[in-house]
């Protein structure tokens, strides 16, 4: 027997060996079935990780933790990957990590992804959910992994493998048919993830440098309610209307043109009056704040930088 710490301070014996899935339905039925990932003294752990000495355990879910969401959207990542691949076989992957606000996948396809693409992929990511493929965790030895990748002819995955550290662990996550280097964690199988939505796509180099191919980013979203994904996406056709970018052109407080970049706007008459209001409006308070009539550019960034926030959130 061992023993095992929980959050709350408790200590529970449980058998050796027992999984972090299995201990949190010894816990409570309930907070297994909604459980994402764990944090085994205090490093991040896969639901089947199997714990073999005394240990803290700390069970997580998507709405208590950080780390519980991207488990979620981790695992939604691949079952994006997995529809792409059923609906365009000879695409390439390239990885798919979560990130703070969902997740992404790279593929290096033919030609972009269209709006119909992406509508098809979302489809076919609702019915791998509901197929509920059970997700399982392997290992292999680095020569045995390159050859499954060369295998399944995944050459950015290959790549990755040889540029990893001589002993480093190399572990792929199954699921059905499908089948990605990944070091985890993954929720226990698709059918966990309940509501998804593709976002947008766009261009990126191949580990973001521009030496490399161009590849295509799906970013998506998903949640363990539809309730949640809706409020969500509110959230972001609020915060687009919100944009200083929309508001500053249909103010005519500036305008961006191709030929000098859309990265670069060009003040109007309106825009350059209210720079000079503010620009004076700074040289004034540094004066009373005892810089002696100098002008201090840093400071006057801060304070546009701070107002230009202030009219983008009107």
């Amino acid at each position: 027997m061992i023993k095992i710490t929980l959050k709350d301070g408790s200590i529970k014996e449980v058998e050796k060996g027992i999984s972090v899935i299995e201990l949190a339905k010894e816990l409570s039925e309930g907070l297994a079935r909604i459980a994402t990932v764990a944090e085994v003294n205090g490093e991040i752990k896969d639901l089947r990780y199997c714990l073999e000495e005394d240990a803290s355990v700390n069970i997580l879910t998507f709405d208590s933790d950080l780390n519980g969401k991207k488990a979620y959207w981790h695992t939604t990542s691949h079952i994006m990957a997995q529809a792409v691949k059923r609906l365009f076989p000879k695409v390439k992957l390239a990885i798919g990590p979560s990130i703070d606000e969902g997740f992404y996948y790279d593929f290096d396809v033919e030609k972009p992804f269209t709006d119909e693409d992406k509508a098809s992929i979302e489809e076919e990511m609702k019915k791998i959910i509901k197929e509920d493929l059970p997700i399982e965790r392997f290992s292999l030895p680095r020569e045995e992994a390159i050859a499954l990748m060369k295998k399944m002819d995944e050459p950015y995955k290959v790549e990755l493998i040889e540029d990893l550290p001589e002993g480093e662990e190399i572990s792929f996550y199954s699921q059905g048919e499908f089948t990605d280097l990944c070091a985890g964690p993954h929720l226990m199988s698709t059918g966990k993830v309940k509501a998804i939505k593709i976002l947008s796509s766009s261009s990126a180099y191949w580990r973001g440098s521009e030496k490399n191919k161009m590849l295509q980013r799906i970013y998506a979203i998903s949640f363990p309610k539809t309730s949640s994904l809706e409020e969500h996406l509110k959230l972001l056709e609020e915060a687009k209307e919100r944009d200083h970018r929309k508001i500053g052109k249909e103010l005519d407080l500036f305008m961006t043109h191709q030929l000098v970049g859309s990265g670069l706007p060009m003040y109007l008459p309106k825009g350059a009056t209210i720079r000079r209001i503010l620009e004076r409006y700074i040289q004034d308070k540094e004066v009373k704040m005892g810089y002696n009539h100098v002008y201090t550019p840093s400071l006057a960034n801060v304070e546009l930088y701070k107002t230009s926030r202030t009219l983008g959130s009107l």
